[in-house]
């Protein structure tokens, strides 16, 4: 396999490296010629994507981390620049969730996949600062997603995690341009997704759990993540549905609490009954490499008009700056 060489030589992090969106993320790096540092717990998943980095001519490090222990992801983070170098590039991926309405969680797994989803991105985050900071160098990118901002039912602990991180983005981006710093701190918010957590996420649901509305295949959005490393900005809204339900909850919060809550709970279910022998990962990771799809590849897209119009946008102006002027001059000729 060929790279194609944008990140050369450039040590990235990848948490949540072993499956699924993750997985895409590290290939999309590997592709693009960089080192890769494997944060996840599933050891055979990250032997997995240490052997695809490779493929690729990278150098990879695979190192198992529990992201909500800040001790473990300090220690990889070190080890990190030990072996590979200076790290560059921080993704913050790593998250699980729990499928259920809130009334019937349990509190202990509700706190697990806030330490996990959020506070992982917090730890993540913390480890990339105290190593770029004195560089004053480097990027740190946080996956959030369109239920950042438009909370649904059944995952309200997910949900507020991805809200927890929105806020502590805002807040961490003033104070790094309070010091001036040449840091980029980026987040892109994502849309429904083919991806594994469906098949192991802790569920309280009858039926197997399932993306809701359009799904798009991981390597979508881990072309946006490349993209927004290569070209650092505030947000990046991946899919039309994660625009839709971004500008929805803005102007009409209300109106979508109450379609939500006639949708979203078939919505977020197949018709297939759950296994009731299936595990989960809340706690501990399934042994076996799972890759990065999950079991909707037939209903998946594998590419985003919004997407590349939001990552091509000199070529969106200029055709639609063309487009005008064609326009101002038939109208011209028309009435001369």
């Amino acid at each position: 396999m060929k790279d194609t060489g944008d990140f050369k030589g450039k040590v990235v992090v990848v948490t949540g490296a072993s499956a699924g969106l993750g997985r895409a993320i590290v290939r999309e790096f590997a592709r693009n010629g960089a080192h890769v540092g494997l944060l996840a717990r599933g050891k055979d998943g990250l032997e997995g994507a240490k052997k695809e980095v490779e493929e690729y001519g990278g150098k990879a490090l695979a190192i198992p981390t529990d992201v909500a222990d800040p001790d473990q992801v300090e220690a990889a983070a070190e080890q990190i620049e030990r072996e590979l170098g200076p790290i560059d590039i921080w993704v913050n991926n790593a998250m699980i969730s729990v499928f259920g309405p809130f009334k019937e969680l349990d509190v202990k797994d509700f706190k697990r996949v806030t330490e996990v989803t959020y506070l992982g991105q917090v730890y993540g985050t913390q480890s990339a600062l105290k190593r770029m900071l004195p560089r004053n160098a480097g990027t740190i990118i946080l996956v959030g997603s369109a239920l950042a901002y438009r909370g649904i039912p059944l995952q309200s602990a997910y949900c507020g995690a991805k809200h927890g991180i929105q806020g502590f983005f805002d807040s961490l981006r003033s104070e790094l341009y309070h010091d001036n710093s040449n840091i980029d701190l980026c987040m892109v918010q994502l849309p429904a997704m083919n991806t594994t957590q469906f098949e192991f996420v802790k569920s309280h649901l009858p039926n197997k759990p399932r993306p809701m509305g359009t799904i798009y295949q991981p390597e979508v959005a881990a072309r946006a993540i490349v993209h927004v490393a290569k070209h650092p900005q505030r947000e990046l809204y991946v899919g039309y549905p994660t625009v839709q339900a971004i500008l929805g909850n803005k102007f009409i919060p209300g109106l979508l609490d109450k379609y939500l809550g006639k949708i979203g709970y078939d919505g977020q279910q197949t018709d297939e009954p759950k296994d009731p022998t299936r595990k989960d990962n809340l706690y501990e990771p399934l042994s076996g490499d799972y890759g990065a799809h999950g079991s909707f590849d037939a209903q998946a897209w594998d590419f985003s008009p919004q997407v590349w119009a939001a990552t091509h946008k000199a070529v969106v102006y200029g055709a639609l700056a063309s487009l005008a002027f064609t326009i101002g001059v038939l109208a011209t000729r028309r009435w001369s």
